[in-house]
């Protein structure tokens, strides 16, 4: 017993060298500690930050200049997810400026099974404060009737069995300038 004692403070009187501080490896998985500490090396991690289970994808109205390549509909069967999201951004017909709302923004989530078709209908889970009944459903009636249209998507087979029955969600922003009524210009 005192000789394990012995040992592990002579140990710790020993002094460490530079390459074995360097390397601090956390016992928590994906932990988090900022760089820059006493016993620190280089900002590396040993295992990446893992990634969220939902694919998430944002489509505006109008898309700026450097975005419009990412709405080009694909003109093959779709194998990434780049892929997938410029064919969804592609599909998207927002509703008439008459039932519009300027900045008004709606997210959806749903998911596809194997054959590129929808499982259920898609769920609402985000609209705009303040925003009228009849402003939500102008939207999400637009919003089912642009992804009704493009379905089938056509996947293929392996891209299609990783996808099949992940969610998927995307947040529509209406950024088009509107004219209010009575107002003219």
């Amino acid at each position: 017993m005192w000789r394990c004692i012995l040992v592990l403070l002579l140990m710790a009187a020993l002094p460490v060298s530079a390459d074995a501080r360097r390397w601090h490896f956390e016992p928590i998985p994906f932990s988090y500690e900022p760089c820059g500490g006493p016993f620190q090396g280089p900002c590396i991690t040993e295992i990446p930050f893992p990634f969220g289970e939902t694919l998430q994808v944002t489509v505006e109205t109008v898309p700026s200049q450097a975005d419009s390549a990412k709405y080009q509909k694909p003109d093959h069967d779709l194998d990434t997810i780049g892929d997938l999201f410029a064919e969804l951004r592609s599909c998207w017909s927002p509703p008439s400026t008459d039932g519009a709302r300027e900045g008004m923004q709606m997210s959806v989530r749903f998911s596809l099974n194997r054959s590129g078709n929808l499982i259920g209908p898609p769920r609402l889970t985000f609209a705009t404060a303040g925003a009228s009944a009849d402003t939500r459903t102008t939207y999400l009636d637009a919003i089912n009737a642009s992804l009704n249209a493009c379905l089938p998507l056509r996947l293929t087979d392996g891209f299609a069995g990783a996808l099949a029955g992940r969610p998927i969600a995307i947040r529509y922003v209406d950024n088009r300038e509107l004219k209010k009524p009575g107002v003219q210009q």
